[in-house]
């Protein structure tokens, strides 16, 4: 005999089967949609800012990749440059600028990614306090890379992930080896998957920070 009970456990069971996964879809469309999402496009400078205290190469390309020292997301730009290193090298002067907002404590940007940054092979680390040099680059988004050729004109400007916190190839990553090898690639832009540079308070949660 089927009982009041069992024929609302019926109705009720498949209802609540069809809410979780409701539910568990739209995390994941939510997510998705996160990581695949750009940052703020910029408008970085053209040719190289004459009053940066960075020194750009006058016979090889210049490389400069912009970083919050917190954004989980830069941890597979700094994996990606660290590659690219790696098949670069002598071709290239590289610089991380690790970017400080106003305001924040001494030992803000002592962490895993910056130390993880400096021990790159051919990388210099320059610390951006309050954000000057990000400013006369036109650089917002942390995982910002620029190349500049010898003559100080911009070639490239984008991210080397293809998503937010994607280690492996991209199109920025291919368009910076095409240039430095003498080719022109098919563009000079990339999306840029990282959190905003001016934000002073921690925007991830990093292992030791």
């Amino acid at each position: 005999m089927i009982t009041h009970s069992t024929r609302r456990t019926r109705v009720v069971l498949p209802a609540l089967l069809l809410g979780w996964a409701t539910a568990v879809t739209s995390g994941f469309a939510i997510l998705l949609r996160y990581k695949t999402t750009p940052g703020e496009a910029t408008q970085p400078l053209q040719r190289w800012p004459s009053h940066s205290r960075l020194t750009p190469s006058s016979d090889l390309a210049t490389l400069v990749l912009f970083a919050h020292p917190h954004c989980p997301c830069t941890h597979a730009s700094v994996s990606e440059l660290a590659r690219l290193m790696s098949r670069v090298s002598g071709r290239v002067v590289a610089y991380v600028v690790v970017v400080r907002p106003p305001g924040v404590p001494e030992d803000w940007d002592d962490t895993e990614l910056r130390r993880r940054a400096a021990a790159i092979p051919g990388i210099r680390v320059i610390r951006d306090g309050e954000g000057l040099e990000a400013a006369r680059f036109g650089a917002a988004v942390s995982g910002l890379t620029l190349l500049y050729d010898e003559k100080g004109q911009l070639r490239f400007a984008g991210g080397i992930t293809a998503s937010r916190g994607h280690e492996g190839e991209s199109f920025g990553g291919r368009r910076i080896l095409a240039v430095l090898a003498g080719e022109t690639p098919d563009r000079q832009d990339a999306p840029v998957f990282g959190c905003a540079l001016g934000a002073s308070a921690n925007v991830g949660v990093e292992e030791g920070s």
